[in-house]
This record gives structure tokens, C-alpha cells and sequence, in this order.
């Protein structure tokens, strides 16, 4: 509200000891301290251009410098005691500048005490003018603080009256500084920046490393690798048959028993690629023992859960049957074609595609078949070792899995020779006794021959097909049993009448006998 001279005497007057002091500043664009008139009237004059009446305040003596102690005061008349000197007056020139007449100036002496807070101003106050303020120095700078002596009072400024219409000055406070005999505390030395991992410290020092870097790193080298957010163990699918799939297929979603998981395990075992083309020669000395037949559903369940790149040779040479027992493709061409282009085949120029000149194709199964001719006699049909490699050699470089069904002659230049070349060996055998001998006697030659027969021997699976529908279980165990102290894996096929004649194929077999030939698949890649 608007004031009167009348309501003079209402205008609350602050005394005198509720104004704090405030610093000086320094000025800082002739980097020389500034000192200030202390009364209204010498801050009239300075801006008048005139010069004060009274001698100008010599300036107070810099404060100690951050981070050391400071001296402590002594107290006055104490004998030894140094005089504190006083910095010699510095008379203000023309060129530093003054503070404007209106910004009230006070002594830079803090006070003894804290001073009480200054009551409210007025929430309006009408002006005639705007208040001028000081303008904000470039960079804030540090204010010295002189401490007081011990028993010297603290110059206080006067106050000012306030007159009507005239707004009330500005009070500044400054710090008070404690008058006590103890020197201050000194300051904390300045943090300094580490240097960054793996830099050079000073001259005979390690360099330096950060703990948590050097921690994680020492864990590697130790072998402890950290857990992955990524799921480690793939999620088991649901049964698919039995009950528990008849279930599942209505919504329930139930693990597969044992038996449906020992099947998903042969389907694993089966279906995987090796490094290198494997060869696996179906051997026994008797025929009619199952020879053919191992290598025509051998070839076609590695091809069906494997994929294509699997080939069935025909490597008799008494009238092998394989041709017989598969389709014929658009050709009725044989190995003995084949032989005149190995070395074409075996060069740059040579392509997959052209096998099929002399391969037939099994459409549903999906493997190769390399027929002999049986019409020929025995004498033409018969091929060198050099003719084995040639015709190895090219299907080595476009089939990942040969299956080799061999013939009956064990002396037989072309069945030593696909020994030498074969990773596995597969014997071939039926419940008869003489199937069953011949099968043996094979295996015991082989461990008497060198060393690396008998390593084929030991790691041998032996396939047992009950031939003979009115064979028992018990001729068939007693088979199985005399078999595995010879061999690595023993497979037992059951009696179908779909591999008895005719062509065979793996889907027209019964459900038992398609998972007995499965697990004999899975046997034979396990020991590649």
C-alpha cells in the first residue's frame, strides 16, 4: 500500500545490528581489488565524479591461501606477539570502476556473531524507479575473510533511514568466520583423475588396472564364463503317439514316455552329417544270409532321416542281387559303364548331375543305387582292386554315406579290397545255425588278420533277421547272445513277409520292423 510522510512512524526501522556487512568485490577486469565508500554520502560523491572527503579504507590482507592452515590470531598486548602489519592504502584511480550511487556498500569486516535474520519486506512497495543492480562479475571469484582479533568489535554499519517512497536497501550478508585460538582445519588436497586401465604409472610402477576388468578377465582365463540369458537346454517337444500324443492332439501337453524318447534318439543319431564321406561294408560268408537286404533299408532310413548323398554299391561279383531287390531308373547302365568315366568324373569338369548316367534313383527313399550286372558270368563281372578305388573315389566325392553289399568270397580280390576302404562293418545274419556260424567265423578272421581288421570287428554291428517265421524267441536270443562278445552293437529285425521277395521298401514294412531297422541305423552311425 502507499505510504505517507504520516505513516512515517509506522514504517518498522531495522537496527542497526540486524545489517551483516558485505565483502568487497573484486574487480576484474583490472585485476585490482576495488575498495568501496562506506557511507551514502561518499557513494554520492563517487558518482558525482567527485572525491570523498574522508581518506579511502586500506584494503584488508589477502586471506591464506586454500588448503593451508592458518596462522592463529594472538591475542593483543600478548608479549612476543608480532604486530599484524596492514596493507597500504591504494587511492583510487579514475580508470576502476564504482559502484553506482544508489547500491548501498558496507565494511567487508564480517561480524563476531551471526547476525538475526532480516524480518520480511513488504509484499509491495510502490517505486518511482527501478533499483539498479550491480552487474554479476565475468567468473565467481573467491571473497577473502580477514578473522577478527580477540576483543576487537566489529564496525557495523548505520543504519540508513528510509524515506517515504523510496524502497528499502538491499542487505547483504557475508560469512562469519569463527574467532577461536585453534588454527583452521586445512582443506582436502584435490582429487586426482586415475589414470584409464592398462596406462603406464610413473617410472617403476606396474601399470594400472581396473579391479573390475582384471577380475572378469582372470575368471576367463580360469574357465569361468559367465551364465547365458540365452536358454541353454532346448525345450523337450510333447509326446506325438501312444496315448499320450492321442491326448496331447486334444490339448494336453504331456512329455513322451521312454520308448517314444529311445526312438527320437535313434532319429538323432541317424540324421546327423558327418565331416568325410563314411563307407560301411555288409559282410558274411553264407549267402542268402540278409546281405541285400541290410544294405537296401540301411541305406534307406540313413537317407530318409539324413537327407539325400547316400549310395547303394553293388560290389558282387557272382550275380549280386541288389538290382534286383531295387527300381530301375530310366537307364539299366552298371558299375561297369561307370569305370571309363571315373577320371572325368574325378576331374574339374565333373558334376553330381552326371551320376545319374549310370545311378538309378530310388524315388520314395531317396539314395542312389550302383548296380553290378548278374546276366554276365562271374569272371566278367569280377574288377580289380585298382577298379574298387575308382569307383570308391568318385562316390566318395558325391555321397556322404556308402553302404557296400558284398559277396560271398572272402579270398576275393574285390571284398579284400572293400575292407580296406570300409569305416564300419555290418554283419548280416538269420536264426539258422549256418547263417549264424559263417557270421562268426568272419568276425574271428578279421581279428587275426592285422590290426585294423580287428578294430573293425570289435567295432562291428551285427544284424539278426529272423528269416524263419516259425523260428522262436528263444532261437533268436540264443543268436543274439552268441554274437555279443564279438561284436559292438547286436540289433534283432523281426520276421516280415515284406522282405522275404520283391523290391524292397522301407514304408511297406510293418511298424515293428521299420523301428527295428531304425535302431539298427542308429547302432551303425553311433560308431562313426
Amino acid at each position: 500500500m502507499p505510504l505517507s510522510p504520516q505513516d512515517d512512524d509506522d514504517w518498522p526501522t531495522l537496527p542497526a545490528s540486524a545489517l551483516r556487512p558485505r565483502p568487497e568485490t573484486v574487480d576484474q577486469a583490472d585485476g585490482d581489488a576495488g575498495t568501496a565508500p562506506s557511507t551514502r554520502a561518499e557513494a554520492a560523491a563517487a558518482a558525482s565524479g567527485g572525491s570523498p572527503a574522508a581518506p579511502v579504507r586500506p584494503e584488508a590482507p589477502a586471506s591464506p591461501t586454500p588448503g593451508t592452515p592458518a596462522a592463529a590470531p594472538s591475542a593483543p598486548g600478548a608479549p612476543g606477539a608480532p604486530a599484524q602489519p596492514t596493507a597500504p592504502a591504494q587511492p583510487t584511480t579514475p580508470s576502476q570502476p564504482t559502484a553506482p550511487a544508489s547500491q548501498p556498500i558496507v565494511s567487508s569486516v564480517p561480524t563476531l556473531l551471526p547476525a538475526p535474520a532480516a524480518p520480511p519486506a513488504p509484499t509491495s512497495v510502490p517505486t518511482t524507479a527501478p533499483v539498479p543492480t550491480r552487474p554479476a562479475p565475468a567468473a565467481p571469484t573467491a571473497l577473502p575473510v580477514q578473522p577478527l582479533q580477540p576483543g576487537q568489535p566489529a564496525p557495523v554499519q548505520p543504519a540508513q533511514p528510509v524515506r517515504s517512497g523510496q524502497p528499502a536497501a538491499p542487505v547483504a550478508s557475508a560469512p562469519v568466520a569463527p574467532v577461536t585460538g585453534a588454527p583452521a582445519a586445512p582443506a582436502a588436497p584435490p582429487s586426482i583423475p586415475s589414470a584409464p586401465p592398462g596406462a603406464p604409472g610413473p617410472a617403476g610402477t606396474a601399470p594400472t588396472v581396473d579391479p573390475l576388468t582384471s577380475s572378469r578377465r582372470l575368471q576367463r582365463e580360469q574357465g569361468l564364463e559367465r551364465r547365458s540369458f540365452l536358454q541353454q537346454d532346448p525345450r523337450e517337444e510333447p509326446a506325438r503317439h501312444g496315448g499320450r500324443g492321442v491326448l496331447n492332439r486334444l490339448g494336453f501337453s504331456l512329455a513322451p514316455n521312454a520308448q517314444e524318447r529311445a526312438v527320437r534318439e535313434d532319429e538323432h543319431a541317424v540324421s546327423r552329417h558327418w565331416p568325410g564321406p563314411r563307407t560301411v561294408a555288409v559282410v558274411n560268408g553264407k549267402g542268402g544270409a540278409g546281405k541285400t537286404p541290410a544294405t537296401v533299408l540301411l541305406s534307406a532310413v540313413f537317407a530318409q532321416y539324413g537327407g539325400a548323398g547316400v549310395l547303394a554299391w553293388d560290389n558282387n561279383q557272382t550275380r549280386g542281387t541288389l538290382g534286383w531287390r531295387t527300381e530301375t531308373g530310366a537307364h539299366d547302365r552298371t558299375l561297369l559303364e561307370l569305370l571309363p568315366q571315373t577320371q572325368r568324373l574325378l576331374g574339374a569338369q565333373g558334376q553330381s548331375a552326371d551320376l545319374a548316367h549310370f545311378v538309378h534313383h530310388q524315388p520314395q527313399e531317396k539314395y542312389d543305387v550302383l548296380r553290378s550286372k548278374p546276366i554276365r558270368l562271374a569272371h566278367e563281372n569280377r574288377l580289380s582292386p585298382d577298379d574298387v578305388d575308382a569307383i570308391h573315389a568318385v562316390a566318395a566325392k558325391f555321397y556322404r554315406l556308402i553302404i557296400i553289399d558284398s559277396g560271398n568270397d572272402e579270398s576275393d580280390p574285390m571284398w579284400l579290397r572293400m575292407i580296406e576302404l570300409a569305416d564300419q562293418i555290418v554283419v548280416a545274419t538269420t536264426t539258422r545255425d549256418d547263417h549264424a556260424e559263417a557270421g562268426a567265423l568272419l568276425l574271428e578272421a578279421l581279428e587275426d588278420r592285422d590290426e585294423r581288421s580287428a578294430r573293425l570287428a570289435r567295432e562291428s554291428v551285427v544284424v539278426v533277421s529272423q528269416a524263419d517265421p516259425k523260428a522262436s524267441s528263444a532261437d533268436v536270443a540264443e543268436v543274439v547272445a552268441g554274437y555279443q562278445p564279438l561284436a559292438r552293437d547286436v540289433v534283432q529285425i523281426p520276421y516280415d513277409r515284406e522282405m522275404v521277395d520283391g523290391h524292397l521298401r522301407l514304408r511297406a514294412l510293418a511298424a515293428p520292423t521299420q523301428r527295428a531297422w531304425l535302431s539298427a541305423a542308429a547302432a551303425v552311425a553311433r560308431g562313426f
